[in-house]
């Protein structure tokens, strides 16, 4: 008899359990069939939200979420994976992106989610704040990045770099038939040029013999880590950076060489103030801020500026200027136009120069407008920051009624703005400078339809010096070099916070015969 109810129980509690697996497995496909007749975007999965798909599509990632935002209207909800706190939407509406840097700009900040992955490298630096302490170092910036002084002398600083460096080693490759990977070429280049403007010190990045720079990698590796977080959940990085494994462990190490290497010329810089009782024959921004007699900034404070401000002039400009170069080769006509461009503006000046000598001015990069188009082209298609993310503070309701609550992450993908018919019109997907040109004249964008540079109170102070940057070495290189791109490439976009060419882009310089 024991036996028999052994046996009973044994069954009843086989069948409680697979009750519950056949209870749970229909809660699961019921799920399923209201998310897919209720959520026009992409799937919200049970316990894993969208990550499914997003791992589904991971290797065309942008391309994807394009068609996502076409098959929607320009606007979907999202999920993350249960107990990440992930949830909000996706958009590439031009009027939300207004509401959120304009019209309510004080209820979608960068928030806690931005704020505590990029703390480590950035601290609380002007890229990585918000509210009062974001206003203070948006105000100093404003006041010294627009200064005469600091225009005349970034304009003579990247003058001197891109012709006494960068064309330079350009004509040793040239000389050699040597290939070189032109991305990782423009990023030393930047490098040295935002190094040399905000803080007074050529890392030397450029010299001929391409050496590798301690401070250069190490701040690389940190910008590469800090990125490994935006792409997994908190409970997966907190606890690596706890016990200092992975990602987490690099993490650390790059960001001590960064933080003491820009704590020593902060230091340096502060011995040279107090010895000689003035900064003025330098012009950096760090001088400059130093100089502020009113202020009594910390040397953190100076110090998470000046990594902000390195961060922002790298990668722009650099990442930009790849994607130009690739698109420009694709399209001689283009080229033919910037090169026609350049060559009546030089012709007026007064003495004739041999152009492999040729030094561009700042009012001649100002009038080549077609180039300024094209460059502008190249960052409608491949902006080189592809996404951006903004908090919400309180509930709210956006103009066209859709409501995001406290908590909700609202991310605009720039990439896919560059996309929609119905922001740039049926010829969207075209490389085409001259929507950027009415009666030879160049045109602005609404700055929320082009957010490449933000928008808004948020809007990038360095735009200027960002176009200047791009403009004198995009008109240096093609003046004097056709720039030929090895055949066989895969040339797709990184999935990272920057659009980088995921397997750089292998280019050839071919003097031009004029």
């Amino acid at each position: 008899m024991a036996t028999v109810f052994a046996a009973l129980n044994w069954v009843l509690a086989r069948l409680c359990c697979w009750d519950s697996v056949f209870a749970l497995l229909g809660l699961f496909v019921f799920s399923c069939l209201v998310q897919k007749m209720t959520n026009r975007g992409p799937m919200l999965w049970p316990v894993l939200g969208m990550v499914p798909c997003v791992l589904l599509h991971i290797n065309d990632i942008y391309n994807w979420a394009t068609m996502a935002f076409i098959k929607t209207g320009g606007t979907f909800k999202y999920r993350g994976m249960w107990m990440g706190g992930a949830r909000g939407i996706l958009t590439v509406d031009p009027s939300k992106i207004e509401y959120m840097l304009k019209t309510n700009f004080q209820n979608f900040p960068k928030g806690k989610y931005y704020r505590e992955r990029f703390y480590d490298l950035l601290g609380d630096g002007i890229f990585n704040a918000d509210d009062e302490l974001w206003k203070q170092q948006r105000r100093i910036a404003t006041m010294e990045i627009h200064s005469t002084q600091f225009a005349k002398f970034s304009l003579e600083s990247m003058q001197e770099l891109v012709e006494k460096k960068l064309m330079k080693l350009i004509q040793k490759l040239a000389s050699s038939g040597d290939s070189i990977d032109v991305q990782e070429l423009l990023l030393r280049f930047t490098f040295d040029n935002i190094c040399t403007a905000a803080l007074g010190v050529d890392p030397g990045c450029l010299a001929l013999d391409l050496p590798e720079i301690p401070f250069a990698k190490a701040f690389e590796e940190a910008t590469e880590s800090t990125l490994f977080r935006f792409l997994v959940p908190y409970f997966i990085w907190k606890p690596m950076k706890f016990f200092g494994l992975g990602h987490e462990k690099r993490l650390k190490e790059a960001v001590a060489f960064v933080h003491n290497f820009a704590t020593n010329i902060v230091m340096d810089r502060r011995k040279e103030l107090v010895k000689n009782n003035s900064l003025n024959r330098r012009c950096d921004l760090l001088s400059r801020l130093m100089e502020m007699e009113e202020n009594n900034f910390s040397n953190k404070f100076l110090r998470d500026l000046s990594v902000s401000l390195i961060l922002a002039g790298r990668d722009t400009s650099s990442v930009g200027l790849a994607w130009f170069f690739w698109l420009v080769q694709q399209n001689p006509v283009v080229e033919n136009k910037i090169l026609l461009e350049i060559k009546d503006i030089l012709s007026k000046r007064e003495k004739e120069e041999i152009w492999e000598t040729v030094v561009f001015t700042g009012e001649e990069l100002r009038k080549m407008i077609y180039l300024q188009a094209a460059l502008s082209e190249s960052l409608r298609l491949y902006p080189p920051v592809p996404i951006d993310i903004k908090e919400v503070i309180d509930d709210d309701v956006f103009p066209d009624g859709t409501v995001v609550k406290s908590g909700d992450r609202v991310l605009y993908c720039l990439f896919s703005m560059g996309r929609m018919e119905y922001i740039w019109g049926k010829d969207c997907l075209e490389f085409k400078p001259e929507r950027w040109i009415k009666d030879g004249k160049f045109v602005s964008e609404n700055q929320f339809k082009f957010a490449v540079f933000n928008g808004g109170p948020r809007l990038c102070l360095g735009k200027w010096f960002a176009y200047m940057q791009m403009k004198m070495v995009a008109a240096a290189v093609l003046l004097r070099y056709e720039v030929k791109v090895l055949e066989g490439q895969n040339v797709v976009p990184k999935v990272t916070t920057t659009l980088y060419m995921k397997n750089g882009l292998l280019v050839r310089f071919k003097p031009r015969a004029w």
